[in-house]
């Protein structure tokens, strides 16, 4: 099953993750493809973010981390892409967006989302 499928997730494993995460800290974050599915068993206040990035922008990261940074091939990651992933993301990410609390753009530098995190000013060069 491709990893870009929530079905790929263990469930039972992410629920105790984030459940042993929250016994040792007021705060959990929770980031990647599925975070909407995690669902701790501990009392919680959630507040969900969809972080929306247009699909060019998404694919252009993902070749710059995955080929240029990492040496995979950039054949292998086309097809993928063009084969399962694109579809995957339209399918089981995009319907998330409308239960989240706050939908940010994602198109900012990751320096930008650090600084907002840790309430420090931002500043342009």
């Amino acid at each position: 099953m491709d990893v870009g499928d929530p079905r790929s997730l263990d469930f039972t494993r992410l629920a105790h993750d984030t459940d042993a995460a929250l016994a040792s800290s007021p705060v959990v974050i929770v980031d990647g493809l599925f975070a909407r599915h995690v669902t701790p068993r501990t009392a919680n206040v959630r507040f969900d973010i969809f972080v929306h990035l247009p699909a060019d922008l998404r694919l252009a990261r993902k070749i710059q981390r995955k080929c240029l940074r990492d040496g995979f091939p950039l054949d292998v990651l086309l097809r993928n892409y063009l084969n399962h992933r694109r579809a995957a993301h339209e399918q089981h990410v995009e319907p998330l967006r409308g239960g989240c609390d706050l939908v940010v753009s994602g198109d900012r530098p990751v320096e930008v989302w650090t600084a907002i995190a840790a309430n420090e000013p931002i500043h342009k060069s």
